[in-house]
């Protein structure tokens, strides 16, 4: 008989182990009760363990961590990262281009500003923002949201990253899931910024400051364009176009030959 059990270790992995269980005196109150490894270890009526371990699949908004499916998908993990500015009014474009791309499977991680841009019901993926974040995190075994989508990508696109965002991944605040997945993003792993905000903002001097202090992280800019922005004004501080984004993601696949997680 096999029974599978979550165990969630100190650094927040959240993993299932395999428990075969022979006849004996009082498996059902074994299998009734959490399991831990200490209790699996003085069960006397424990007769195999396989400590096989595989990551739980990250939990979709509004599903618990035991819902969570732990099949394994050889794919290419893309994790896009939208902001406040008009320029997120792309980001159904932009996640219905990298979906084309074969092999890729995308998430998006959204401010709350941000939302006033979009219609959530036009984007074909996993949407997580604050609300998801606390909403998950119950008490000291549960996963923390942001720790498990930094271990989830292999690669973060943040577009568009507004003025406001700049400015606080580059003096280091984490105060709403995106930025808390900036502040814990696994350096090792590729990172794409594309600011986008009004002129008169971009030729602020301390936006070339903080565009320098990302890139001096090892991120990667996609730097804005000269256009007509939105406000009526011409000059630089759009967004990439989203093809230029795409493209760029396909190069750094290419060249960073990105492990596939599973």
């Amino acid at each position: 008989m096999t029974q599978s059990h979550p165990i969630f270790l100190n650094d927040s992995r959240s993993f299932r182990v395999q428990v075969r269980f022979r006849e004996c005196v009082g498996i059902g109150a074994v299998l009734g009760g959490s399991v831990s490894p200490v209790s699996l270890f003085s069960c006397a009526c424990l007769a195999q363990l396989d400590w096989s371990m595989e990551p739980i699949s990250l939990p979709e908004p509004g599903m618990s961590a035991g819902n969570s499916s732990s099949v394994a998908q050889q794919k290419f993990h893309v994790l896009v990262g939208v902001t406040g500015s008009v320029a997120a009014l792309k980001l159904p474009l932009l996640v219905s281009e990298l979906l084309k791309i074969p092999g890729l499977e995308v998430k998006v991680v959204t401010t709350e500003r941000a939302k006033h841009f979009y219609n959530a019901q036009e984007i074909p993926v996993t949407l997580y923002g604050d609300e998801e974040e606390w909403q998950l995190w119950k008490g000291r075994s549960d996963p923390v949201l942001h720790i498990e989508l930094r271990r989830w990508a292999d690669l973060m696109v943040v577009a568009p990253l507004d003025a406001n965002t700049l400015a606080k991944v580059a003096n280091g605040i984490c105060d709403n899931l995106l930025t808390c997945v900036i502040r814990a993003w696994d350096l090792s792993k590729p990172l794409l910024f594309c600011p986008a905000m009004n002129t008169a903002m971009w030729e602020h001097p301390i936006t070339a400051r903080q565009v320098e202090q990302l890139k001096g992280f090892g991120y990667t800019e996609i730097p804005c364009v000269v256009k007509k922005l939105v406000c009526g004004d011409e000059g630089r501080g759009a967004m990439a176009e989203v093809w230029t984004i795409v493209e760029r993601v396909k190069r750094i696949l290419e060249e960073w030959d990105v492990p596939r997680q599973s």
